[in-house]
């Protein structure tokens, strides 16, 4: 195997070359089998090979050293050369420096005699440009214009420079010895001034924008300049109102004028700003005027609508102006743009509000009680009357007649819905048509007309004649509507709290306005809450009053002290039916009448009169042992009426009730055991006594050594 250099080159792996080297010598490898190896052959080929290697080191070490040496010769050449170009280098930098030096000098030089020449040609040029205007004048003063500047209408642009120059030198002429050039030169100044506009007119009407700018551009060192914006705002205008929406139409316009103005005038912020000033001072207030005068004094309705239309379309048409450049401040001057139109019409806004809303109000209940046929009473005030109410909360007696209203509660939520729907509007426009700082001040205006309106001559109202015409207690059959008025008279005053949120606190909420609105709001629901609490009480006494005559009239001495103690066939006495049937009437109608905790607070109220109403009554009798047996079956069916009211006081009264007339009929030796029984033990033992006493046997049994 010869030995090579190329044998190492990685990846190089020391295991394979051996291995290789063994597999290539005869009798060193596995061929042949074991009898064919030949240790000493590969012996002899290792030495041979570590000869050849070390051969090969020494030639490859040699070659090594020979090229370290060349590579260090050629290092130090390298190095000489780098020194070198970084002398030639260091000398061309400084060359450098001083050609730049020198182009300085040179170009200050060259600036100061530019300097020089200007400061004579600008001299000379005023000196042509003066013998130039010199000679126009002198054709001025002698009357006759020679010059083709003058005579030839294509160099109009550079007459109008010329006359331009001269304009202004004759005004500082004394008018006794040039009056007669100064007139000619003024004259021919506006003869050119009304040519250039005619041109620019007439450019307009062709479309052509570049000649219009360079017109436009002329005029613009004239006092002619401004009639050239007239025209041309003007002639915009034709033909731009051909819909029936002046205020679509203008924003078409503005938009359209928007995007040519920059390339006609040099100022195009100024101009824009002038065609909508002339926009809104003349078109539009005309029409807004031609909109509001004709129905300003006869319909009021109309003219608010018109006038909420109208300032609502002309601020969205702010708005929409609001994007284009108009100068510095376009808010304020579209604002007051705004109120030059509406000022007339807004101070005296709220006015026409709240008088059209009283008066709206007013006929929308009028036309509520002419179709109910009723001629509205007048609710007394004064000492007299609140000395009345406040026996009649206190007393619970009717003072003066009951009115018969046949069921007719004087509440209508189709009103209510009208009342609130303009009151609605009226906000609506009052948050538009006010100014910032009256916002608040008119929504309280028209939130107390919303008040007496709705609250005071509807709600109010139909509260006082509710009561009154609630019957006294003792009164039969009585027809009980005051609930039906309750019910009616939440469901309005939900909507206008909905109202009073949705509507009148956004306008009030960061105002000293709005303390002054909730404590009016607490008021009338405190004032409400007192009648409506007043009515509900006179109407439980009804109720009571009722069941007293059903009592009265159906309950009988016999029916617990029967004459054939053996032949009572009936499980409860007609009296309970009858009762118990009218009870469950008011309790469902109760239910229907109130929400919240308002009907566990009337419930529990009427549970408790009705409980102390059975119980008075129960111990009007005298109960023999079938009797006391009757007596048990009906508290029953009480108690299982009281379950209908799903109050846990109530129906502890009729359990207890119940336990109490079980002394009716428990055997006499087992009385002290049942009053001390579970639900007596914590009653009064002159409760007990009362109910024992009732019984038919209780002299003869003796049964009041129970008690002493």
């Amino acid at each position: 195997m010869a030995t090579t250099a190329e044998l190492f080159e990685e990846p190089f792996v020391a295991d394979e070359y051996i291995e290789r080297l063994v597999w290539r010598t005869p009798g060193g490898g596995s061929r042949g089998g074991p009898e064919a190896f030949d240790p000493k052959r590969l012996l002899e080929e290792f030495v041979n090979h570590i000869q050849e290697l070390q051969i090969m080191d020494e030639r490859i070490q040699r070659k090594v050293e020979k090229l370290e040496q060349q590579c260090q010769k050629e290092a130090k050449e390298f190095a000489k050369k780098v020194q070198e170009l970084q002398k030639s280098n260091q000398v061309a930098f400084q060359h450098f420096q001083e050609l730049d030096e020198h182009i300085s000098y040179v170009a200050t030089k060259v600036c100061h005699l530019g300097d020089q020449l200007e400061g004579v040609n600008t001299p000379r040029q005023r000196a042509v440009e003066a013998q130039k205007l010199m000679k126009y004048f002198n054709e001025f003063l002698d009357g006759e214009l020679k010059s083709d500047v003058f005579t030839n209408s294509e160099k109009i642009k550079e007459a109008a420079d010329i006359i331009q120059k001269l304009h202004l030198i004759a005004q500082e002429l004394p008018f006794d010895r040039f009056s007669e050039v100064k007139s000619k030169i003024a004259s021919k100044y506006h003869d050119l001034e009304c040519q250039l506009i005619q041109e620019f007119t007439s450019a307009q009407r062709r479309g052509e924008i570049s000649r219009m700018r360079e017109v436009a551009a002329v005029l613009l060192h004239f006092k002619g300049y401004s009639h050239c914006v007239d025209v041309y705002i003007k002639q915009c205008q034709e033909g731009a109102y051909l819909r029936n929406d002046i205020f679509e139409d203008a924003a078409i316009l503005c938009q359209r004028v928007n995007k040519q103005v920059g390339d006609v005038f040099s100022n195009p912020e100024t101009v824009l700003a002038k065609l909508i000033q002339n926009v809104f001072e003349i078109k539009l207030q005309s029409f807004v005027k031609d909109q509001l005068e004709e129905c300003r004094k006869s319909d009021a309705e109309q003219y608010l609508k018109n006038l909420y239309d109208l300032y609502t379309r002309t601020t969205n048409l702010s708005s929409k102006l609001m994007e284009f450049n108009l100068g510095t401040d376009k808010q304020t001057f579209l604002s007051k743009l705004i109120k030059s139109i509406f000022i007339s019409y807004l101070e005296n806004y709220i006015e026409v509000e709240t008088g059209y809303l009283k008066s709206r109000s007013a006929m929308i209940l009028q036309r509520y009680y002419d179709s109910k046929n009723h001629q509205k009473r007048s609710i007394g005030t004064g000492g007299i009357q609140d000395l009345k109410e406040r026996i009649r909360q206190r007393t619970n007696l009717p003072l003066g007649p009951s009115i018969d209203t046949h069921g007719e509660t004087f509440l209508s939520q189709e009103v209510v819905v009208n009342i609130l729907q303009e009151t609605k509007q009226a906000f609506e426009r009052c948050h538009r048509l006010s100014d910032p700082s009256d916002l608040p001040r008119n929504a309280f205006r028209i939130f107390t007309i919303l008040v007496e309106f709705l609250c005071i001559e509807h709600i109010d109202y139909a509260l006082e004649t509710g009561l009154a015409g609630i019957p006294s207690s003792d009164s039969r059959n009585a027809n009980l509507y005051f609930l039906d008025v309750v019910q009616q008279a939440n469901t309005i005053f939900h909507l206008f709290d909905k109202q009073f949120n949705d509507h009148l606190m956004p306008l009030i909420s960061s105002s000293p306005k709005l303390s002054e609105c909730l404590q009016k709001k607490k008021e009338i629901i405190e004032q409400m809450e007192m009648k409506l609490d007043t009515g509900i009480d006179r109407t439980l006494n009804c109720m009571i009053g009722q069941m007293k005559h059903i009592l009265a009239a159906e309950q009988k001495k016999t029916d617990f002290k029967p004459e054939d103690e053996n032949n009572v066939l009936i499980q409860y006495t007609n009296a309970c039916v009858k009762v118990c049937a009218y009870v469950r009437k008011q309790v469902e109608k109760i239910k229907n009448s109130m929400d919240g905790k308002n009907v566990d607070t009337v419930l529990m109220e009427l549970g408790v009169r009705f409980h102390r109403l059975i119980y008075e009554h129960l111990q009007q009798y005298s109960y023999s042992c079938m009797g006391g047996m009757l007596a048990i079956c009906d508290v029953a069916e009480y108690r299982k009426c009281a379950k209908d009211f799903k109050i846990p006081m109530v129906l502890h009264l009729f359990d207890t009730l119940h336990a109490l007339c079980n002394l009716l009929v428990v055997a006499p030796d087992n009385l002290k055991q049942v009053c001390s029984g579970e639900q007596l033990a914590n009653l009064d033992k002159n409760i007990l006594h009362s109910f024992v006493q009732l019984r038919a046997d209780y002299r003869s049994s003796r049964l009041a050594r129970h008690f002493s």
